[in-house]
C-alpha cells in the first residue's frame, strides 16, 4: 500500500511539482493545503501517513502546525532555506525530519521515513 501524503505549502507551483514527483515515486498524495489552518483541517479529515509541511506559511509557522499535528501524524518540514538556517528549531520541533525543497524526492522522503 502506498504511503499517503498531504502537501501543505502556500506556493501552488511547488505543490504541483511535489505532487507529481511524489506520485511518480509511488506515494499517494491525498490532498494539498495552502496554509496552516487548512493543513490542520485536512490532516484531521484525510489522516495522511505524512504531512509535507512548509516552514513558512501565510497564517502561521510550520513549526506551530507541526506542534498541533504531531505525534498523531508524521510531519516532515520543508523549506527553500537550509536546515541550518533554522538552528535548533527543527530538532526541537515535533517533526520527524526536514528536507530542503531543492533536495525533495521520493527517495529522500522514503529514506527519512525508513529511519523512524
Amino acid at each position: 500500500m502506498a504511503v499517503t501524503v498531504l502537501i501543505v505549502d502556500d506556493h501552488p507551483a511547488f505543490r504541483a511539482s511535489a505532487r507529481t514527483m511524489l506520485e511518480l515515486d509511488g506515494f499517494e498524495v491525498v490532498g494539498e493545503a495552502e496554509n496552516g489552518t487548512s493543513g490542520i483541517e485536512q490532516a484531521g479529515a484525510l489522516e495522511p501517513d505524512v504531512v509535507l509541511l512548509d516552514v513558512a506559511l501565510p497564517d502561521m509557522s510550520g513549526f506551530d502546525v507541526a506542534e498541533r499535528l504531531a505525534p498523531a501524524t508524521q510531519v516532515v518540514l520543508t523549506s527553500s532555506r537550509q536546515r541550518s538556517d533554522f538552528g535548533r528549531r527543527v530538532r526541537a520541533s515535533r517533526a520527524v525530519g526536514f528536507i530542503p525543497k531543492d533536495d525533495l524526492s521520493g527517495d529522500a522522503l522514503r529514506r527519512l521515513m525508513e529511519t523512524l
